[in-house]
């Protein structure tokens, strides 16, 4: 039995659903239900009933889900002790972001952040929010910048930040381009181009509500996963894309952004995610920076 095994056990014990447990410790089912029985395995004991429909636990899984967090709290504290004394030493904050963050808050932040404390040296992670929060967990990384999720983990806390506002991309002879602003009415007969929903699920879903809510099917012609795939798709006349407004900023030849006709769902959260009950002077430091400045921050996305 390790820590690794209790994890995935805890993960599948709270979801009651292996896929769920499998996106939160980012893995897939099946490597999740192999640690789950290599566990029974050591242990001599069934854990969980499994079917095709539901997973329920077992008598010894309920106590072992008691003792099992209390000994994962207890190694996460000791850990975090460590790291802390580290990060004293050294100065370092090790911060997440997702690609939204790292190319329109992230650069202001931490130019303000480095005026204040220039002994501080940050370094940054850029990825997405499925892939940012495990290493918060796992202590990994001290801050992240995220898409809050629909479900958050009870280990984290999350600072609400901002909305990003989206606009359009068209490829810049499209009949769209010479347009101030369109609505999504506009687009209603568009080959679209969309963010895989698994790894970008606000993203994903920004698109399909704004669609249905204004009672149109969305025409999805094209699925990938990084922004600048996305423009560069654009760019090639593949389709339009709904994006977060800081992917202006990228130099791509070819595509016109427009703004997006006002709506309730034309925006996008950005929270900061740090660990639940631990101290981080630095991480802290950065924290009371951005509440103070934050409707600075704000015009801006």
């Amino acid at each position: 039995m390790d820590l690794h095994q209790l994890r995935c056990f805890v993960a599948a014990a709270e979801e009651l659903h292996f896929g769920r447990a499998a996106q939160r410790l980012d893995m897939m089912p099946s490597a999740l239900g192999r640690f789950i029985r290599l566990l029974e395995d050591d242990l001599g004991a069934r854990l969980m009933t499994r079917t095709t429909r539901s997973v329920a636990l077992t008598d010894d899984g309920a106590v072992l889900l008691r003792e099992a967090r209390a000994l994962l709290a207890q190694a996460d504290a000791l850990a975090e002790r460590f790291r802390t004394r580290g990060r004293k030493r050294a100065a370092i904050i090790r911060v997440g972001a997702i690609d939204s963050a790292a190319a329109g808050l992230l650069p202001k932040l931490l130019h303000d952040f480095r005026k204040r404390r220039p002994d501080v040296t940050v370094q940054l992670v850029e990825d997405k929010t499925v892939r940012l929060l495990p290493r918060l967990l796992s202590g990994r990384l001290d801050l992240a910048f995220v898409r809050p999720p629909e479900r958050p983990d009870k280990r984290l806390e999350f600072l609400f930040l901002l909305h990003e506002t989206a606009v359009v991309a068209v490829p810049d002879h499209h009949p769209l381009a010479s347009r101030k602003r369109v609505t999504v009415a506009d687009l209603e007969d568009e080959p679209l181009i969309v963010p895989e929903r698994r790894s970008r699920p606000h993203s994903h879903d920004l698109t399909m509500k704004l669609f249905a809510e204004a009672g149109l099917d969305a025409r999805v012609a094209q699925i990938a996963d990084e922004k600048q795939t996305i423009v560069n798709l654009v760019s090639a006349g593949l389709g339009v894309a709904i994006v977060p407004r800081w992917t202006s900023r990228m130099a791509t030849r070819g595509v016109r952004f427009i703004r997006l006709a006002a709506s309730d769902m034309n925006k996008l959260p950005l929270a900061a995610a740090c660990t639940r009950g631990t101290r981080d002077p630095v991480r802290d430091d950065v924290l009371r920076m951005l509440k103070a400045d934050l409707p600075r921050y704000a015009r801006e996305a």
